[in-house]
């Protein structure tokens, strides 16, 4: 069974050490080592989470912590999934995509939603697109830069190449 909470000031440490920890797999995967410090950098986690907005999401499993999210909840209903994570062991389980179904009940007057993810990360662009329903709307590179993350994309390897993507949930009717 999974479930969201809300997360203790006490647990944001462990939220972070989490995150960067299941971030650095595909870091490994794709390059062989890390850089410098933990990717995202603590200052970025940092930005995201106290970001105006921002609602910090701990997934649990039969109430066990086994990951976490950032979601950025816009009145106007066009949210954003800014971070997202299954804890390292956990994967494969279908914890990620029951997680996701779960921020979706708990935001049901969402209209879109949006989220990113490095080119590299095959993994998590099979799973917006196939699981989730997303659809890329946008291709970040040297010669289309993303405007609103260039600190965030410096804090990753390789060229900051990315994809932005979106997922409609309804429409709303055309004004008259």
């Amino acid at each position: 069974m999974i479930s969201l909470a809300d997360i203790q000031d006490d647990d944001i440490a462990a939220f972070k050490t989490e995150l960067q920890a299941a971030f650095a797999l595909a870091v490994v995967d794709e390059y062989g080592d890390l850089p410098d410090g933990p990717i995202p950098s603590d200052e970025v986690l940092d930005g995201a989470i106290s970001a105006p907005g921002a609602e910090v999401l701990r997934i649990l499993r039969d109430g066990r912590k086994v990951g976490g999210a950032v979601v950025t909840i816009n009145d106007n209903h066009h949210n954003s999934l800014d971070l997202f994570f299954v804890n390292v062991g956990e994967h494969g389980l279908g914890i990620g995509l029951e997680a996701w179904r779960a921020i979706e009940r708990r935001y049901p007057d969402t209209i879109t939603w949006q989220t990113h993810t490095p080119y590299f990360e095959k993994r998590n662009i099979h799973f917006y697109v196939n699981k989730c329903g997303f659809r890329i709307v946008e291709f970040f590179n040297k010669r289309h830069p993303n405007p609103h993350e260039a600190d965030e994309a410096d804090d990753l390897p390789g060229d900051g190449d990315a994809f932005q993507f979106e997922k409609v949930m309804r429409t709303l009717p055309p004004e008259h």
